[in-house]
C-alpha cells in the first residue's frame, strides 16, 4: 500500500485522481465523498471528537475508522493528526501566508488597483451569503432580547476582532444604557467580568487563528453564569462550546487579515434587531444622546 498522505493538501489531490480514476488507490463512492466532505473542512476535523465528526458528515465513526485504514493510516487519531498539524501551520503562519498569497496573485496585475478592491469586495460578499445561509430566526430573536433585556451588556474581542467588538459597544450603545467594552480605558478584563452576574451578557467575536484570551474569557463568563453570545467562524470554532447563542460568519478572502466586511453587516443586523426589541426605549436613548450632542456643540452645521 502506498505511503498514507502527510498533508491535507495531498489529500485533497488524492480525492481528485481517485474521481478521475488516476490513482492507485481506490474507494467506494460512499468513502470518497465523505473524504471530499473532511477536506473541504480542516478545522473542524482537528478538533472534532469522531463521533460528533461522523454525525457532522452522517456516517457512523467506524466508518471513518475503516476510511482512516484504507488511506494507508494505522487509525482514525493518526488520520486526525494530519489536520491538526494543519490547523497549528496555519495558525503560526497565517499573516504572512496571507501576505504572501496576496504578493503572488497577479491575476489582476493589468487591471490595476480597481480590480483588487472588485475582488475583496466580491469576497465580502460571498461571505455574507454564506452568514445568511447559516442564520436562523429564533437565534437571532433570541440573542436580541437578550440584548435588550439584560441589566449590564460587555463586548470583546481581541486583536483584530477588538475592532468589531468596539463597532458593536458603539452601536448598542446608542440605543441602551450599561454597555461597553470589556477591557475598555481603565478597566482590567478581571475586574469587568466580577461586576457581571447572572443574567448580564458577555458578547464576543473571535475566529482563527483564535486569541487564547478570548477563549479563557469565554469559559470563565460561563462559568460564572454570565450569558454568552459568541460572533464567530465555524461550529468548531472554542467559543462555541462555550456561548448560550453562537453566529458562524466566514472571512475567507484575499485580505491580507480575516476579513470583517460580513462581521460588520451582521453587527448591524444586530443591532437593529434589539432597537426594534427595545422599541421605544431605543428612541428616547437615541433623543437623549442627540439632546447632548447638541449641548456640547459636537457636530459641524
Amino acid at each position: 500500500m502506498a505511503m498514507a498522505p502527510a498533508t491535507v493538501q495531498a489529500l485533497r489531490e488524492l480525492v481528485v485522481r481517485i474521481s478521475r480514476g488516476e490513482a492507485e488507490l481506490t474507494l467506494g463512492s460512499k468513502a470518497l465523498k465523505v473524504l471530499a466532505s473532511l477536506v473541504e473542512r480542516p478545522d473542524e476535523v482537528a478538533v472534532s471528537s469522531i463521533m460528533s465528526l461522523a454525525a457532522s458528515v452522517g456516517v457512523n465513526a467506524s466508518t471513518l475508522s475503516r476510511l482512516a485504514r484504507s488511506l494507508g493510516y494505522d487509525s482514525f487519531a493518526q488520520f486526525q493528526q494530519v489536520f491538526r498539524d494543519a490547523l497549528t501551520r496555519g495558525q503560526q503562519r497565517f499573516y504572512s501566508e496571507q501576505g504572501q498569497r496576496l504578493l503572488d496573485d497577479d491575476v489582476h496585475a493589468a487591471d490595476g488597483p480597481l480590480a483588487v478592491v472588485a475582488q475583496l469586495a466580491q469576497e465580502s460578499i460571498r461571505n455574507i451569503d454564506g452568514c445568511l445561509a447559516q442564520l436562523e430566526a429564533r437565534d437571532l430573536t433570541a440573542a436580541a432580547a437578550l440584548l435588550a433585556q439584560a441589566r449590564r451588556v460587555r463586548v470583546f474581542g481581541a486583536r483584530q476582532m477588538h475592532a468589531v467588538a468596539s463597532f458593536l459597544s458603539y452601536g448598542l450603545g446608542l440605543i441602551r444604557p450599561e454597555v461597553g467594552l470589556l477591557d475598555g480605558p481603565g478597566q482590567s478584563i478581571a475586574a469587568s467580568l466580577a461586576h457581571l452576574g447572572r443574567g448580564d451578557v458577555l458578547l464576543l467575536s473571535g475566529v482563527s487563528p483564535y486569541s487564547r484570551q478570548a477563549v479563557v474569557v469565554a469559559r470563565a463568563a460561563s462559568a460564572a453564569g454570565i450569558k454568552v453570545i459568541a460572533i464567530t467562524d465555524s461550529r468548531a470554532s472554542p467559543l462555541t462550546a462555550c456561548a448560550d447563542h453562537a453566529f458562524f460568519i466566514p472571512h475567507s478572502s484575499s485580505f491580507i487579515s480575516n476579513s470583517i466586511g460580513a462581521y460588520v453587516v451582521f453587527c448591524e443586523g444586530l443591532i437593529n434587531l434589539v432597537a426594534k426589541a427595545l422599541g421605544s426605549k431605543a428612541l428616547k436613548s437615541l433623543e437623549r444622546q442627540e439632546e447632548f450632542i447638541a449641548k456640547l456643540d459636537i457636530e459641524m452645521r
